[in-house]
């Protein structure tokens, strides 16, 4: 796909921030690594081959008895017994770390957590999972929250900032004012409330969130539709009989969404944030799942064990290092002054 020259130059500018360029390249190669977390680590094979057949454990469940096993329970790859019945007459292939995020190692060489070794590289947690595993996994979760939140935040600031800015008047006036007394809003105690009621998951977290992380996008949109909406050829197309939702999103967004793309990599980084906080304070996702932030709260629960701070500190250093680079680079890519 040919690019506009508009964006072409900018993509040029872009590239020259060579932070930023660097960043990106390393922060898309990190998230597609952890967005096929299952194939990287897991506690069954990628694929096993037995007396000519196929199977694909991570993807499908397989009894025992299908390896001539004794049990019509599901296989465990890892039982000796087991291994030595498929390796008699095939072969498997394992992921590059065997364990999931879940998955509790008994055969440690120190109680848990223990530290890192040739068997867990990152070492373990306080209940014997593998810390480099559930890394992966954590930094999928996170991304995945972050672009879900950022997404549907910069859609409906948008589309708000855009109907202020457009209509003016009345519908500006009592739009501020509502913003004003929404953004008041306690967030953290109102999340309190809300843990203490029901068990938060990925998508009441995401909506809750989504609540209030909109407004953000508001301002810089509002004032490019009160800029633009006075413009001739505006005013012209209006006079014409052009319809207001294709004034709005043809003709005034796109200068808009200059203002607004220079927003996306620090509210990324910022919904990542946000997740990591409630996460670490108890009051995100479920008790067991993969997160950085519970990774901090153990590195903090357990000062013996400098190993899981170190880890959670330095992911979330670098992924924030990465989306502040992006960021920079994607503002002076949209910056008049340098682009054009």
């Amino acid at each position: 796909m040919k690019l506009s020259y508009k964006n072409a130059r900018r993509w040029e500018t872009f590239k020259k921030h060579r932070m930023g360029l660097f960043s990106l390249w390393m922060f898309i190669a990190l998230f597609v690594f952890c967005l096929f977390a299952e194939l990287v680590a897991n506690d069954k094979p990628i694929l096993v081959k037995y007396d000519g057949y196929y199977y694909f454990p991570v993807w499908n469940t397989y009894l025992e008895t299908q390896f001539d096993g004794e049990f019509e329970l599901e296989a465990d790859y890892k039982d000796p017994y087991v291994a030595k019945l498929i390796n008699d007459k095939g072969w498997m292939i394992w992921p590059l770390v065997p364990y999931n995020y879940k998955t509790i190692i008994y055969d440690l060489n120190s109680p848990a957590p223990s530290p890192p070794s040739a068997q867990n590289w990152l070492g373990t947690d306080d209940q014997g999972r593998d810390v480099l595993a559930r890394v992966i996994y954590g930094f999928r979760i996170s991304v995945l929250f972050g672009f879900s939140l950022t997404i549907v935040s910069a859609i409906i600031g948008v589309i708000a900032g855009a109907a202020q800015g457009y209509y003016g008047g009345k519908v500006d006036l009592l739009f501020q004012r509502f913003i004003e007394i929404w953004s008041s809003m306690p967030t953290l105690f109102l999340l309190i409330i809300l843990a203490s009621i029901i068990q938060p998951t990925f998508w009441i977290l995401l909506g809750f969130i989504l609540l209030f992380s909109w407004m953000g996008y508001v301002g810089a949109v509002r004032a490019e539709f009160l800029r633009g909406r006075n413009f001739e050829y505006v005013v012209a197309a209006r006079a014409m009989g052009m319809s207001d939702g294709r004034l709005m999103f043809k003709h005034i967004l796109p200068n808009a969404m200059v203002a607004t793309m220079t927003f996306v990599p620090f509210t990324l980084s910022g919904s990542v944030v946000i997740l990591t906080s409630l996460d670490f304070l108890g009051f995100g996702l479920p008790p067991g799942s993969p997160s950085l932030g519970e990774l901090l709260s153990q590195g903090k629960g357990n000062l013996q064990a400098p190993w899981l701070g170190i880890t959670a500190f330095n992911v979330l250093a670098l992924l924030m290092g990465l989306l502040v680079f992006i960021g920079e680079g994607v503002r002076d890519a949209f910056d008049p002054r340098t682009s054009y």
